[in-house]
């Protein structure tokens, strides 16, 4: 006995967006920890050495959270006022902070105390990074000044004063241990040379800065400020290779994946975009309030996303080698394989076992054609929640009814609660262009069954007098596309121009041509 083949569901064709490599990357970070913090998150940074922890500045403190852990590590809380900037050196190894009151703290990860303290600044210090070569720091404030400082004897090395606004934005060269770039609410972004002390390059962003961001290779400048994101060419001066407007609001936030040499700004808008090389928006993440700062792991395997209230949105990607590796291990080689070996073919007297066949599990409407209930299995089909959200389940059994030749026995027979809920679903689909052949035809029989019984319900008298209306206004949409259709194809036509005749014509056929004569007479040849 043949076993039940299950009714064949048709594939329903959706539009949506085009899936690429990078939307399938950055679709991998799903897993979203959300942590509450103190205050609104104005800096993350991400330790340069693995495990890659990350630290968070909000409020009055530092804290310090591991790739997984929900719960912070370490936490500096020895500010009398708002803590700003918090950044790693390259080592991992110290901590560098910038504060309301002025004051820069240096602090050793496995400890709580400040090693060092840097004062020199009269306002409050809002961006702090180190050098490449980890001995010095520098820091930018909101007394328009940027300094250097030594991170052992905590004495200021240098002092540049270009600017003539609050500094917001500080970046630093990891090939370069001299070069040092600021952004500040003058709309101006400018590179100093700690060998020359003083700034060698400036360019107008047009808008107060709000982040920088240096390529490693020091050869493209990012600048974010207002609605736009700014690329400049440092090897050509600062000249400016492209502007992008895509966030509605402020871009505060820039940073680069190291992995994926992918460019991600964050903005007061809620989202998070991405680009490619070609600066073409790839992806975005949306959050649940506007976003202050943003960090991604040297790894590219956390994206950490600070809210200006408060929240810390925590994104982890999981390999998809990852997954190989255990379905790799939880699944053993066959028994055979211990007792043949692993190219042991079957003889031809030999006799094989096979498994027995899975159990089959049917849904409610195949189980009902298995038993040839037909119009039970019409009315499963036609369930409130199948209906709705899987329209193509209905569809696909009444087109294996009229494949059977029972599709109208199963219209048959129908009470006014049933009936009614198949003539929502046919004035809901009819006029969808992968269901229409089929419901059409339903639709003729079921005004051929009921015609005569129509006028005893005052709803399904309704229900077939709107679906009427339904199918003459598509009749009608579809006619007048079709005289668009025609006007179109005669605007095509005119506008192409007529191709010349190529054919060639010789002096000797033209001396040939006959001149047609009276009857009776011969034909003459017309001279050339």
């Amino acid at each position: 006995m043949a076993s039940f083949k299950p009714t064949k569901i048709p594939v329903v064709q959706q539009l949506g967006e085009k899936v690429t490599e990078d939307t399938r990357y950055w679709k991998s970070f799903k897993t979203t920890v959300q942590v509450k913090e103190f205050g609104a998150i104005s800096k993350i940074d991400f330790s340069p050495l693995p495990p890659h922890n990350y630290a968070v500045t909000a409020s009055t403190r530092v804290q310090i959270y591991g790739p997984h852990s929900q719960e912070p590590q370490r936490s500096f809380t020895r500010f009398k006022s708002t803590a700003y900037g918090g950044c790693f050196r390259g080592d991992g190894q110290l901590l560098v902070t910038g504060s309301e009151e002025g004051l820069i703290r240096l602090f050793d990860v496995s400890g709580r105390v400040a090693l060092r303290q840097y004062s020199g600044h009269n306002k409050a210090v809002r961006v702090t990074s180190f050098l490449s070569d980890g001995f010095r720091v520098t820091s930018g404030s909101d007394d328009l000044t940027c300094r250097v400082w030594d991170v052992a004897t905590a004495q200021e090395l240098l002092c540049f004063s270009e600017h003539t606004d609050y500094i917001r934005a500080l970046a630093t060269s990891v090939r370069n241990p001299d070069l040092i770039i600021t952004g500040a609410y003058d709309h101006t972004v400018r590179v100093y040379d700690a060998r020359q002390e003083k700034c060698v390059m400036s360019m107008d962003h047009g808008q107060p800065v709000e982040s920088v961001l240096l390529y490693p290779s020091d050869g493209l400048l990012v600048s974010t400020g207002g609605r736009y994101v700014k690329v400049w060419d440092m090897l050509k001066g600062g000249q400016q290779l492209v502007s992008l407007k895509n966030h509605h609001k402020t871009v505060t936030c820039v940073c680069m994946s190291a992995q994926s040499n992918r460019l991600l700004t964050g903005s007061l808008d809620r989202h998070v975009k991405v680009y490619n090389s070609s600066y073409k928006v790839v992806h975005s993440f949306e959050y649940a309030a506007s976003i202050l700062s943003m960090a991604i792991s040297p790894d590219d395997g956390v994206l950490a996303v600070g809210m200006t209230n408060g929240v810390l949105s925590v994104r982890h990607r999981k390999p998809s080698e990852e997954k190989q590796e255990v379905d790799r291990k939880r699944r053993g080689p066959a028994y055979r394989v211990f007792v043949k070996g692993r190219n042991y073919i079957p003889k031809q007297d030999d006799f094989l076992v096979k498994k027995s066949a899975a159990l089959q599990h049917l849904s409610k409407h195949d189980k009902n054609l298995k038993s040839f209930a037909v119009s039970k299995a019409l009315n499963s089909a036609l369930e409130l929640s199948l209906r709705k959200n899987k329209p193509e389940v209905c569809v696909g059994v009444l087109l294996e009814l009229e494949r059977r030749g029972t599709l109208q026995n199963a219209l048959s027979g129908r009470d006014e609660q049933s009936l009614v809920s198949l003539q929502k679903f046919l004035l809901r689909f009819i006029t969808d262009p992968q269901f229409s052949p089929i419901l059409l035809k339903v639709a003729d029989m079921l005004i051929d069954i009921y015609q005569s019984v129509v006028c005893e319900s005052a709803v399904v008298e309704r229900y077939f007098q709107e679906l009427l209306d339904c199918v003459s206004r598509e009749v009608d949409y579809e006619r007048d596309l079709m005289q668009v259709l025609g006007m179109l194809d005669t605007l095509f036509a005119s506008s192409t121009p007529r191709s010349r005749a190529t054919t060639s014509i010789s002096p000797v056929s033209l001396m040939a041509t006959p001149v047609t004569t009276p009857q009776g007479t011969e034909p003459q040849m017309q001279p050339a």
